[in-house]
C-alpha cells in the first residue's frame, strides 16, 4: 500500500496543547537564554507543544532498531512529499527535484552562493527573518532591501518598489511566504506578478515556504509560487520543512525543490563537502510528520487560532501597542513605536517577557512574539506586559 495515502493519526484527546511541558533542563536554546531569570521565553520560532504522537512513536521504533549509520533519504519520504504537494496544491513535482538539507537557513545561503558571483546583488524584503539579511553578506553578495508595505491589514512586498530597485547586478530574489514576521499569505495574483517580474529581469527566486502548513485564517490558502507556471518554475528554489509545524526543528530536516537541472546541480555542487547530510532521526520524524501528522496539525491550528485572536484583542487594548490581524504562523509582529522606547527588547525583558527584537528583522519599531505556547503562558505574558506599560 502507498504509505502516503494512509489515514492521518489523530492524537488522543488527553494530549492537549494546554499541557505545560518543563523545558528548563532540556538544553533548549529557547529556554536557556533566560535561565535563572523570571522571563518567559517567547522569541525563537519553536513551540512549547509536544510533537505529535505519530512522530514520537516512529522515533522510538527507529531507536529500537539500534543501528544509526549513514542514511539516505527514505524512498517512502520522497513519495509522501511528492504525493502531498500534488494533493494540497496540484503541484506535480519530479522526485529528482528534491534536495534534502539539515536546515532551511543553509538553503538560503546555498541559494546565494549558487547564483550570481561575488559582488552581485541579492534582493530581499524588509523587515524579514534575519538570515535573509545575513546570507548575502556571508556569500559576498550585496544586499538590496525592498520595504514591506501595509495594504489594508496585510504586510506585503511592495512590488513596484521591488521592480524599481532591480539593476543589472541583481541575480537573486529571496522571498518568504507565508511572510515572517508579518504573517501574511500571498495571493495568486501577487505571486503571479512577482514571478513575472523575476522572469522579466532574469532573476532566480528562492522562496522560503517553511510556514506553509501554519495557515490560521479560514478561507486563505497557501500557494507555492513554483506551482503557478511550469516554465517560470525553472528559475525557482522552494524551501520547505516540517520543523516549525510539528516542533521538530532540533531534528534538522528540510528540503529544497529545484525543477531546473542546471540550477539544481549548482546548488548541490555548492553544498558538497560543506553541508552535512540529514541525520536518520530527522528523516524518520519528517516521514511520520508528513504521512501521519495532518490530523494533529488541524488540532494545533485550532488552538493557535484561539491564541492569535486573544493576542490581537489584548495587544490592541493596550495604549501604545498595535497588532494588525495576520493570517499565518505563530509569530506576532507587534508595533511598539507608540511606547517611544529607546531599547524595546530590554523594556520587555524587564517586564518578564523575552521577545525577538524588531531591529534583528530590520525595524526597531516592532517586536516579534512567539505565541506557540499554552494559553496560560500567553495570558501571563500579557498580564506582565499590561503591568509594565501601565507603569511607564
Amino acid at each position: 500500500m502507498n504509505q502516503s495515502r494512509q489515514a492521518p493519526l489523530t492524537p488522543p484527546v488527553s494530549q492537549g496543547f494546554d499541557q505545560p511541558i518543563d523545558r528548563s533542563l532540556s538544553a533548549s536554546q529557547k529556554w536557556e537564554k533566560y535561565r535563572g531569570r523570571d522571563i518567559l521565553p517567547m522569541w525563537v520560532a519553536d513551540t512549547d507543544f509536544m510533537a505529535p504522537p505519530a512522530i514520537i512513536k516512529a522515533l522510538h521504533e527507529r531507536i529500537d532498531h539500534g543501528v544509526f549509520g549513514y542514511t539516505l533519504a527514505p524512498e517512502a519520504l520522497t513519495e509522501v512529499v511528492v504525493e502531498r504537494l500534488q494533493r494540497l496544491y496540484g503541484w506535480r513535482v519530479d522526485p529528482e527535484w528534491l534536495v534534502w538539507l539539515p536546515g532551511l537557513v543553509c538553503g538560503l545561503n546555498l541559494a546565494c552562493r549558487a547564483t550570481g558571483e561575488a559582488g552581485s546583488a541579492v534582493i530581499s524584503p524588509k523587515p524579514i527573518y534575519p538570515p535573509f539579511m545575513s546570507a548575502p553578506r556571508l556569500s559576498e553578495r550585496r544586499l538590496v532591501s525592498v520595504p514591506m508595505t501595509l495594504e489594508g491589514e496585510r504586510w506585503v512586498l511592495d512590488l513596484d518598489a521591488l521592480e524599481a530597485a532591480i539593476d543589472p547586478s541583481c541575480q537573486l530574489l529571496l522571498f518568504c511566504n507565508p511572510q515572517n514576521p508579518g504573517g501574511s499569505v500571498y495571493r495568486r495574483e501577487e505571486l503571479t506578478r512577482l514571478l513575472e517580474i523575476c522572469a522579466r529581469h532574469d532573476l532566480t527566486l528562492c522562496s522560503d515556504e517553511i510556514h506553509c502548513d501554519l495557515i490560521l485564517e479560514p478561507g486563505v490558502k497557501h500557494i507555492p509560487i513554483a506551482s503557478l507556471d511550469p516554465q517560470l518554475a525553472g528559475r525557482t528554489i522552494t524551501l520547505m520543512a516540517p520543523s516549525k509545524t510539528y516542533n521538530i526543528a532540533g531534528l534538522a530536516c528540510s528540503l529544497a525543490i529545484i525543477p531546473d537541472k542546471a540550477l539544481r546541480q549548482r546548488f548541490i555542487r555548492t553544498k558538497r563537502g560543506i553541508v552535512p547530510d540529514v541525520n536518520l532521526l530527522g528523516y524518520t520524524a519528517a516521514l511520520a510528520a508528513y504521512r501521519d501528522g495532518d490530523g494533529w496539525n488541524q488540532q494545533q491550528l485550532a488552538y493557535l487560532r484561539q491564541n492569535r485572536d486573544y493576542l490581537v484583542r489584548e495587544i490592541n487594548a493596550i495604549e501604545g501597542l498595535k497588532l494588525h490581524p495576520f493570517e499565518a504562523t505563530y509569530l506576532a509582529w507587534i508595533d511598539v513605536s507608540g511606547l517611544e522606547l529607546e531599547h524595546p527588547a530590554e523594556f520587555f525583558e524587564r517586564a518578564g517577557v523575552g521577545l525577538s527584537p524588531g531591529i534583528d528583522f530590520g525595524d526597531n519599531r516592532f517586536m516579534r512574539m512567539n505565541f506557540g505556547c499554552p494559553k496560560a503562558t500567553l495570558e501571563e505574558a500579557m498580564r506582565r506586559i499590561r503591568t509594565a506599560v501601565a507603569a511607564l
